[in-house]
């Protein structure tokens, strides 16, 4: 009993970069590299997707029911993405936004240096911004033009709101109001 006191004191004065939160950013970042490998960027993306979503509707009721609303304007949108970013060590900022599109940017990822060369990861983005603001405004297509997991010194993310022809010629996801499968 004494030698095992010994052996857990002894470890825990060593000098390894390991707690909870690096633990799970890692556990991410080895999940979706796996994915990628195995079954290509594309598909893994659509797992992570998945996982986004859910977060998404979560993390919607959750800003309503603190609000007492039942549905978030555009500008309380906006104020929820960043500001569940910002809660969980992102540093996204609104560059401009209007009627048709909410537009972000981000200096900091919450995964950290986690996501570098998984693209994967940025799904979780697109799908929980994606999710809430077509659950309160009825329709997103979310567009990630640019991303720190690729080398970007920044994340560049456009939250068109509304069908346009901006919208349509773009490469991004769609989010419709109640849609829970992608």
């Amino acid at each position: 009993m004494e030698r095992e006191k010994t052996v857990s004191s002894l470890s825990a004065d060593l000098d390894i970069p390991l707690e909870r939160d690096i633990f799970l950013r890692t556990l991410v970042r080895e999940l979706s590299g796996n994915l990628q490998e195995i079954i290509g960027i594309d598909e893994a993306s659509g797992f992570v997707s998945l996982v986004g979503q859910n977060m998404g509707m979560a993390i919607d009721q959750d800003y309503k029911k603190a609000l007492g609303v039942s549905q978030l304007t555009r500008e309380q949108v906006a104020d929820v993405l960043v500001d569940l970013k910002r809660r969980i060590k992102g540093d996204f900022y609104i560059i401009e936004q209007d009627e048709e599109k909410i537009v972000l940017g981000n200096r900091a990822c919450p995964f950290g240096d986690k996501v570098i060369d998984r693209p994967a990861m940025c799904m979780m983005t697109s799908n929980v911004f994606g999710s809430i603001a077509a659950e309160n405004l009825g329709y997103a297509k979310v567009e990630l033009q640019k991303m720190i997991a690729l080398g970007d010194p920044g994340c560049l993310v456009v939250v068109h709101l509304k069908q346009t022809p901006a919208s349509d010629a773009c490469r991004g996801r769609e989010y419709f109001k109640g849609d829970r499968s992608e």
